[in-house]
């Protein structure tokens, strides 16, 4: 009897979560497929989901597009600088609010923790003023400083810094070490389950950044891949397949990142949020 009521229960969620995962996956299917069709064949009337025949040379010619493969470059570069940096002013930054005893600590920290709820749209006329101010437009600078300070990544950080024992700590002190010795040889080492999620996420977040890059750079030579792939569809609008191709290694790079460390993040998310 209760195996058959632990069916029943479990059937109807096994349908739920395929049916969900049919749904967010459809999009990144209908466009892997579409990069393999005719030009004429993408928006077909009627609909064909599958292709009628298979084009591999969409996929070839972009990656033949030197301005293609120097966007994917350029991008990946600028990610994997701004995840470094991101993860290392974050995790000051959460040690010093988990661990240190200073004045008016309570009151920034409720500062820091208000900035999460300000939309990014609303300060992106301001951030624009401040980095024209400071002659960072049309460089690398303008993709990577900005956003490297991040509340979310401090509250996660500082969550799971407060997980560490403190005896761990005391003692270092009672040895002589210094602050700064106790963060880079104690916690540093024991951040790596953190800094797995932050590090994904951040450089999902610069890879996928479409509207900061749109407004800051004109060169061509320092186009991000979703500027690239915007631009494309405005020069080469008919070319549709060309760009579901495009689309779908612009893609592939973070897809592959999540999958590789998906087991990481879940756990590491359930760790940090036990405090």
């Amino acid at each position: 009897m209760a195996m058959k009521e632990r069916a029943s229960v479990r059937v109807p969620r096994i349908i739920f979560a395929l049916l969900f995962a049919l749904a967010a996956l459809f999009p990144l299917i209908w466009m892997l497929l579409s990069g393999f069709k005719m030009n004429s064949d993408v928006l077909a009337t009627p609909f064909n989901f599958f292709p009628t025949s298979w084009h591999i040379e969409n996929y070839i010619k972009i990656i033949q597009d030197p301005a293609f493969s120097r966007a994917m470059i350029i991008t990946f570069i600028g990610a994997a600088i701004f995840t470094v940096f991101s993860i290392t002013i974050n995790a000051m930054a959460a040690y010093v609010f988990a661990r240190l005893d200073f004045a008016f600590k309570r009151f920034m920290w409720v500062i820091v923790i208000g900035t999460m709820f300000i939309p990014n749209m609303a300060i992106l006329l301001t951030s624009f003023i401040v980095v024209t101010k400071l002659h960072m437009l049309d460089t690398m600078l303008v993709l990577i400083v900005p956003g490297l300070a991040s509340a979310a990544q401090m509250f996660f950080i500082r969550q799971f810094y407060l997980n560490i024992p403190i005896a761990l700590e005391e003692a270092a002190l009672l040895d002589g070490a210094g602050r700064w010795q106790i963060f880079t040889r104690i916690f540093l080492p024991m951040s790596q389950p953190a800094f797995v999620v932050v590090g994904v996420t951040s450089f999902m977040a610069y890879w996928n950044a479409y509207v900061w890059p749109i407004m800051t750079i004109t060169s061509p030579g320092l186009f991000q891949i979703q500027q690239y792939l915007a631009n494309f569809r405005v020069t080469r609008g008919p070319e549709l397949a060309l760009l579901m191709a495009g689309s779908m290694l612009a893609a592939l790079p973070v897809i592959l990142l999540v999958l590789i460390f998906q087991r990481k993040i879940i756990g590491n998310i359930k760790i940090a949020g036990l405090k």
